[in-house]
């Protein structure tokens, strides 16, 4: 690949969604977006480049954006963050939010819906102690193909064996040949939308609780610090952000800080988490 389309798409890429590509990734643009360019009849990166130059093609545009920003997901990825929710969080909430009942969770970049289908099994199994309580949960991601996805909670044999406890996998999904298919009621306590996280986050309302994993390792220290920025607002005094084991605030922005012995969890720097004494 040339540099200067390197350059290009780079920049493209960064300015669509946020991910930050290094020259030695060249190797990631061409092997992702080589099906890209044949599905719309091109051979390669270099017949495809020139035609991105030369006119906005939103379809196409949205094409690359998709193939570049499509992660993997897991169930009850990195356990700490559930195990938290569960024992701290949510207990804390029921003391704070007793005279609303109700408290709402973001779950940023969802990618195909592990994360917050996860969560919503754990509100689930909480049910006894949330009697009475609405709990709203939001799963957003810039790709339509993966909120498809997601919305469909439909997953093969592979992906539940991988984080899903056999107890959950048996309790919440229906096997249909080799796939599973998650229970219509837990699909139910998410609302799915298209949300690119460079966007102002207002229109999704506040949250007591932020689950934005695994997403910031891919964009540079000034869109980390503007995308924290824009959470810290939709979050009050005592919410909490949960970033990625590979992630931290630290250096990025004086909005948060981290919360002293759980690993993973952020306050604002002038709010505490809601965890019971």
């Amino acid at each position: 690949m040339k540099v200067e389309d390197f350059e290009f798409l780079a920049t493209l890429l960064r300015n669509r969604s946020g991910l930050v590509l290094t020259v030695d990734k060249a190797y990631l643009l061409e092997s992702r977006l080589m099906p890209v360019a044949r599905k719309y009849g091109h051979k390669d990166l270099d017949e495809l480049v020139p035609v991105l130059r030369g006119a906005d093609n939103r379809e196409m545009l949205r094409d690359i954006t998709e193939a570049m920003t499509t992660n993997e997901s897991l169930f009850f990825r990195d356990m700490k963050p559930f195990d938290q929710l569960r024992d701290l969080i949510i207990p804390g909430l029921l003391k704070n939010r007793a005279a609303k009942r109700k408290f709402r969770i973001w779950c940023a970049a969802c990618s195909s819906g592990q994360e917050p289908y996860s969560i919503a099994m754990l509100i689930k199994e909480a049910a006894a102690q949330l009697t009475g309580w609405r709990v709203e949960i939001v799963a957003t991601d810039i790709s339509v193909e993966m909120l498809e996805k997601a919305k469909a909670g439909v997953y093969t044999q592979f992906e539940v064996q991988r984080g899903l406890p056999v107890k959950l996998l048996v309790k919440y999904f229906a096997q249909n040949g080799d796939k599973w298919t998650i229970d219509p009621s837990l699909r139910s306590m998410i609302d799915f939308r298209g949300f690119n996280l460079l966007d102002d986050p207002a229109s999704l309302g506040e949250f007591d609780i932020v689950f934005c994993r695994n997403v910031l390792i891919y964009f540079d220290q000034d869109l980390k610090r503007q995308v924290l920025e824009k959470v810290s607002n939709r979050l009050p005094n005592d919410g909490v952000l949960y970033l990625g084991g590979a992630e931290t605030v630290l250096g990025v922005t004086d909005r948060f800080k981290p919360v002293s012995g759980q690993r993973g969890m952020y306050a604002l720097t002038n709010g505490a988490p809601p965890i019971p004494a």
